[in-house]
């Protein structure tokens, strides 16, 4: 007690100052911690027929240590992926391979991450320790990619997270809104309903300073067709990207092999559907990956099928990819 009293006031009161200052400095510390960002994968439309392949947005600048968070906001499968430079792209049931599976993990440019397909309401956080710029994409989608530049502190940072929730509303109300009366209408070059035709599925593909974003329309136009017997109705896939299939019956165990089909001249798949008990499938449909320079060519992709309907009935038919977003529809065949 004597050594305490022994103590000047002032000298207390100074010391009370200084803790007091500390413990706020402490308090105050989470603000120059690592930073969270926010960002989205993918985006649809109510009728979940229009789907965004996008990361939204598909550009950010962080510093090192931040990390980010992708939340899926799509019904339609995405992965967020970093591959190694010139690492050999691998299937999306591959990974990268394998995947990360606690839902965080961490990248650096030295060894790929990536997350399994997911869907809305999942969501994904990485951390980046080490400065660059690192590109983006998704497995499921060849174009729908994206890049973080990831600086080095002692940089200013060119935009807030407000700035990113804004573009990524931007981006996803243009990507949805695109030409969205192809949905409801042919133009001259697409009509061909005289011919009994049917487009399956449309899409486009556009580019900004962070890389590529994708529409896929993931629909039947005129879903339903009435014919007459021994008529011939054929689909036509007009998505730049997106893959689809026309299937009659069972679901196959595989989608990208036909089933029941042989190949006219013209490279068109053709089958024949004479009851409602048949199993007819086209395999995927879609056109070829687009030729770059000092690669080899790709084949021609197949983009037609058609099925002959020798008898009456009603024969409905289902995208076995993207049924589960609505894409269906129906043949009715009249004697």
């Amino acid at each position: 007690m004597t050594a305490f009293n022994s103590v000047p006031l002032s000298r207390i009161f100074r010391s009370g100052i200084f803790i007091s200052m500390f413990v706020l400095a402490l308090l105050s510390f989470p603000e120059i911690a690592q930073a969270q960002w926010q960002a989205t994968v993918g985006a649809q439309s109510e009728s979940l027929g229009r789907q965004a392949l996008a990361f939204l947005p598909n550009e950010l600048w962080i510093h090192t240590g931040d990390n980010v968070t992708w939340t899926f906001d799509a019904d339609e499968i995405h992965t967020v992926t970093f591959q190694r430079a010139g690492q050999i792209r691998l299937a999306f049931q591959v990974g990268c391979p394998g995947f990360a599976g606690d839902g965080s993990g961490s990248f650096n440019g030295t060894t790929c991450i990536s997350t399994p397909p997911l869907t809305k309401g999942q969501s994904f956080t990485i951390t980046f320790p080490t400065a660059g710029n690192f590109k983006l994409v998704c497995l499921v989608h060849a174009n729908m990619t994206g890049v973080v530049h990831v600086l080095d502190p002692s940089q200013p940072l060119p935009h807030q997270q407000d700035f990113y929730d804004d573009q990524a509303a931007e981006q996803r109300k243009s990507l949805l809104s695109d030409d969205h009366d192809r949905e409801h209408r042919h133009d001259s070059g697409h009509d061909h309903s005289a011919m009994n035709a049917v487009m399956a599925g449309i899409g486009e593909v556009s580019a900004n300073g962070g890389g590529f974003q994708t529409l896929i329309v993931a629909r039947f136009m005129e879903p339903t067709k009435v014919i007459h017997a021994g008529e011939t109705v054929e689909w036509t896939n007009f998505d730049p990207l997106a893959r689809h299939t026309i299937t009659f019956g069972v679901r196959p165990l595989n989608p990208v092999a036909p089933v029941n089909t042989t190949r006219d001249t013209d490279g068109a798949l053709h089958g024949k559907v004479n009851s409602a008990a048949d199993n007819v499938h086209s395999g995927v449909l879609g056109a070829a990956p687009q030729d770059q320079v000092s690669l080899p060519a790709p084949p021609l992709g197949v983009t037609r099928f058609r099925v002959t309907f020798p008898n009456p009935g009603e024969f409905p038919y289902i995208c076995a990819i993207h049924d589960g977003l609505g894409m269906k529809g129906k043949v009715i065949v009249l004697p």
